[in-house]
């Protein structure tokens, strides 16, 4: 069995050739952490010469689109690696992009069953603002969790947000569409109205979100300052 480091560093290793197989660069940096339920892959300065191009003519619909049909084919194989070489075990992924610096997450959560997390100072508050954005775009959470991944990096799990309108933009094939303005409305909110470094004292760097509308979930990742 591999210790945490290796595997870190094997993951890291295999994540940067396959993205730059697939997307013909690869990012300037991959930091893999990895914690009890899940593992993140934080990408830095990972922009081609097309899509910057796509960036430039306020292309970023088409951009994200190219991204997601290479992701789509790409995490299968992600999957299978990560359980034959390092016995990690995701049930899903996600992901998102941020755009204005060229960095980007890939989340893996692990199948492990959603038992009671520690606590840590400022939880009940953070869950508190974060759910009432979600009340505002979406309905309550039916279930919300948070951990530190790192001290700097925190995840938000949520889980029963999507309302009937939205499973039938899913229903009819508009889910890119939803993706993209949920991910522009939400992520907005999220910073302005539950700035979760407002309350745990930390100055907020980046912020990344994605859905997975099939298993009725969400990911939110916050990355605060050193």
């Amino acid at each position: 069995m591999m210790n945490e480091k290796e595997t870190i560093s094997l993951v890291t290793s295999y994540v940067g050739k396959l993205l730059r197989t697939r997307f013909g660069k690869g990012p300037e940096s991959v930091n893999a952490f990895l914690c009890e339920r899940c593992l993140v892959l934080h990408l830095r300065n990972f922009m081609g010469p097309v899509e910057k191009f796509l960036l430039t003519q306020e292309e970023e619909k088409a951009f994200r689109y190219t991204r997601e049909l290479l992701m789509e084919s790409l995490l299968p194989e992600l999957k299978s690696f990560l359980q034959e070489h390092t016995g990690l075990n995701v049930s899903e992924f996600y992901y998102d992009w941020g755009v204005h610096n060229a960095s980007g997450v890939i989340v893996g959560m692990f199948n492990t069953a959603p038992g009671a997390l520690e606590d840590y100072p400022g939880k009940e508050d953070v869950h508190e603002q974060v759910v009432k954005v979600t009340a505002a775009i979406q309905k309550v959470p039916e279930h919300i969790d948070s951990w530190w991944v790192t001290p700097r990096m925190l995840a938000v799990f949520r889980q029963g947000i999507t309302v009937l309108l939205e499973k039938e933009m899913v229903e009819l094939g508009y889910t890119e569409v939803l993706k993209a303005t949920k991910r522009r409305l939400e992520k907005r909110m999220l910073e302005q109205d539950a700035n979760a470094g407002t309350i745990l004292n930390k100055t907020l760097t980046d912020l990344y979100a994605d859905w997975d509308f099939d298993r009725d979930r969400s990911v939110v990742i916050y990355i605060f300052q050193q």
